[in-house]
């Protein structure tokens, strides 16, 4: 039989202190603590509970603890996380990150890609012209949140959950389009300059401005519209299952902002000031936008609008196309006004304001 001293013994680490099991104790505030699964199972929402549904406003660790654990002196300190609650929060990450994990789907199985018809040649071009343009723009707008994610705080962690999401959404979105443009024989074909004005945001409010307001509501608009845009039944689903992902993430931000107004309503003007900067590259009028496509994705989706290249195609085409560019403007104010930016109306670029509806009093 073992004696007891040697059992004692073995169970130390080398060079450990004595345990003494003081983690065991757990703090009388969260004694008798339950959580209960909901209708939609045991979500974020269902665990955020007593102290650890308090999320602060700021906070002072730069560690990785997360919310609700308790913390330590030797603990590795980052430097990197914002304080500030309203830097990054939004009051839809949570609903948001639960269904981007409930939504998933496979660009490989969940598009009927042996029902792709063979279609015109002109149309297979404009839309392998359509996503090169798309398989680009979404191959950054998985970047640039992917820069910010590391700066989030373990106690505002939903949104680094959220921000997770997105970058897959963003990937499967490139990879989606890529294959689209290979499916039926064409490939890629022009690359456009790239949309260089999201890259170039410093903060994540400033991001989330360009982004999520911005470029992700304007391709969401464009994604909508794929009962018009798209020739087949295979891009129509493709254009639906990306619209979902894209509805998100436009949510995200806009509550992003709203949640910024309303608690840090001075910077007002800090977020007007990339408003100006990005509607000062969307280009509308001279369709060479690195946000909407240079002027061959718009001939690509005038094409596409119009059901081909003839005279009468196009003009119809372009119609359609000042239809969709109408439709983008109006729900990107409709974002604006969400967001408690209803301001914006009187200081948009000319060229987006002239294709806004009149303001309804």
């Amino acid at each position: 039989m073992v004696k007891p001293e040697i059992l004692q013994e073995l169970r130390k680490e080398p060079g450990a202190e004595d345990m003494d099991f003081s983690w065991l104790e757990k703090p009388a505030a969260q004694r008798g603590l339950r959580v209960v699964p909901g209708k939609r199972g045991l979500t974020l929402e269902d665990i955020a509970v007593e102290s650890y549904g308090d999320i602060p406003q700021t906070t002072g660790n730069q560690t990785g603890r997360m919310r609700g654990s308790a913390p330590r002196p030797d603990a590795q300190r980052f430097g990197q996380h914002w304080p500030s609650k309203a830097e990054s929060w939004s009051e839809s990450a949570t609903m948001l990150y639960e269904e981007a994990v409930q939504r998933q789907w496979s660009s490989a199985t969940d598009v009927p890609w042996q029902e792709m018809p063979e279609m015109d040649e002109d149309l297979e071009l404009a839309m392998s012209q359509l996503c090169t343009f798309l398989t680009q723009v979404e191959f950054i707008a998985g970047d640039v949140p992917g820069m910010f994610a590391p700066n989030i705080s373990a106690d505002h962690f939903e949104v680094g959950l959220f921000l997770a999401t997105q970058i897959m959404d963003e990937a499967r979105h490139l990879d989606v389009f890529r294959k689209r443009a290979l499916a039926n024989g064409i490939g890629l074909l022009q690359a456009g300059a790239g949309a260089v004005g999201l890259l170039t945001a410093q903060n994540f409010v400033e991001m989330t401005a360009s982004v999520h307001l911005v470029g992700e509501g304007f391709v969401q608009s464009m994604f909508r519209m794929g009962e018009l845009i798209a020739p087949s039944e295979v891009d129509k689903r493709i254009f639906r299952l990306a619209a979902q992902d894209e509805s998100r993430h436009v949510a995200f931000g806009v509550m992003h902002l709203k949640h910024l107004m309303d608690t840090e309503p001075e910077r007002r003007e800090e977020v007007h000031t990339y408003l100006d900067r990005m509607e000062g590259l969307v280009g509308f009028v001279s369709n060479q936008s690195a946000l909407t496509g240079g002027g061959e994705t718009a001939e690509a989706l005038a094409i596409l609008l119009g059901g081909g290249k003839g005279e009468t195609q196009l003009n119809e085409g372009y119609q359609k196309l000042l239809a969709v560019r109408k439709r983008q403007v109006n729900e990107y104010m409709h974002r604006l006004e969400v967001a408690g930016l209803g301001d914006r109306r009187e200081r948009m670029a000319p060229r987006m304001a002239a294709l806004m509806d009149t303001a309804r009093r």
